[in-house]
């Protein structure tokens, strides 16, 4: 029999304290829930490419699937289990492939901010040790993983939130660019739920040699933002 994706996250429970500190985490007060970045939706709206509720989820879903949302979860993963075992050998050099595996400036600027700026917020907030090493640039999944680990919080749970901030995050670039109403926005959030979940599960077994990305047309998409005439978002 198959096990619904939402009973396999179930086995890593997250307690109260730390199921607080995801909600805050990814909430939009925090800097890095203030919807700044598109990662390249605004040309793909101006070019056609997304007009409507359906082209947005398909976009988002390849995004997941196959492109950097689907990268950023195994980064995640592996950056998570380094800082959790104290591997910090393993997790420098994930810290370094994160950030040459930036396809664009603007998607390694994207990263490189809100990851220094969601990290330097949780050690202020939530100080913790074991988040006193980190220096220079950090791209957002490895800052997340590493206050996640930090905090032990569950990798899965944590993971599944952080994916779900990220299509939230489209969603309301996509709400405010097509533009579409609060409604369908939350319809698509529901709608791409099994979406995360599948790519929580894969990305949780996917090895570092195994990444890779086939979105191409999104990594593009933020290549011609950088010089889009009119713009609302920085990515």
């Amino acid at each position: 029999m198959t096990i619904p994706l939402k009973l396999r996250l179930s086995h890593n429970p997250v307690d109260a304290a730390g199921l607080y500190r995801l909600m805050a985490w990814f909430s939009p007060g925090f800097p890095t829930g203030a919807f700044s970045y598109s990662s390249g939706l605004e040309w793909a709206v101006e070019a056609g490419d997304v007009t409507d509720e359906h082209t947005l989820r398909a976009w988002i879903e390849v995004v997941i699937r196959e492109g950097s949302g689907f990268c950023d979860a195994v980064f995640f993963v592996h950056a998570y289990r380094a800082a959790a075992q104290r591997d910090g050998a393993h997790l420098r050099s994930v810290i370094d492939l994160v950030l040459a595996f930036a396809p664009t400036k603007e998607k390694y600027l994207e990263t490189t901010a809100q990851g220094r700026a969601f990290y330097d917020t949780v050690r202020s907030a939530w100080p913790a040790e074991a988040l006193d090493h980190v220096d220079g640039e950090i791209a957002l999944p490895v800052a997340v993983a590493l206050a996640c680990a930090a905090h032990a919080i569950p990798e899965k749970p944590a993971l599944a939130c952080m994916l779900q901030a990220y299509a939230a995050n489209l969603i309301s670039a996509g709400v405010r660019l097509i533009p579409l109403g609060q409604t369908q926005g939350q319809r698509l959030l529901a709608q791409l739920e099994p979406v995360v979940l599948a790519t929580t599960e894969r990305a949780s077994s996917t090895s570092l040699d195994d990444i890779g990305s086939i979105a191409f047309r999104a990594d593009l998409a933020s290549m011609h933002h950088e010089a889009q005439y009119t713009r609302l978002f920085r990515s």
